[in-house]
């Protein structure tokens, strides 16, 4: 992968996160989450940013960050799930890095989603909210140059899997791998 970014897409929940930080130990690359860099550059956490300026606020501030992070190489970048709503950060991403999206059942994101209060766009019923907002993003993340499965697979299994299939971009899509 030498200087080149890998940037990890999905849907809340499928283990941006805990996957992203994981892969970037194994690579050796500095780890970002463009959530966390959305909060340090507005002083505000997401629940307060959407609550006082709107979710196209933060919208705006997300693309921001990810101009400003993907100026830099030998990152893995956890972004945010409504990230690939923009083709501007689509295109960004595909630019300046290697796509990978998570993915996780309904049930799985509803489990792990479920007890967090730092996520705005589940306020009131977290069944119906996740439900609704999968319809939406149906196909948001067929961008993404790979596709792996998180369910029932310990984070080191799909970072294991992930990291075998670098330098990621030689396939436009495809298959979803699971580990």
């Amino acid at each position: 992968m030498n200087e080149i970014n890998l940037i990890l897409v999905g849907f809340m929940g499928t283990g941006k996160s805990t996957i992203g930080r994981l892969a970037a130990d194994r690579l050796g690359y500095a780890y970002r989450d463009s959530d966390q860099e959305v909060e340090r550059a507005t002083g505000m956490t997401i629940p307060e940013i959407f609550a006082e300026k709107g979710e196209d606020f933060f919208r705006d501030k997300e693309t921001a960050v990810l101009h400003k992070l993907l100026r830099n190489n030998r990152q893995v970048i956890s972004t945010g799930g409504g990230s690939v709503l923009r083709e501007e950060n689509r295109r960004l991403m595909l630019e300046h890095g290697v796509v990978a999206e998570l993915i996780a059942s309904k049930e799985t994101i509803i489990r792990r989603v479920s007890k967090d209060r730092n996520r705005p766009l589940l306020a009131g019923d977290v069944r119906e909210r996740v439900a609704a907002l999968l319809t939406q993003r149906a196909g948001a993340y067929a961008f993404a140059h790979h596709h792996l499965e998180t369910d029932g697979y310990a984070p080191e299994d799909v970072v294991e899997l992930l990291l075998s299939r670098l330098p990621i971009g030689q396939s436009s899509g495809g298959e979803t791998d699971r580990p």
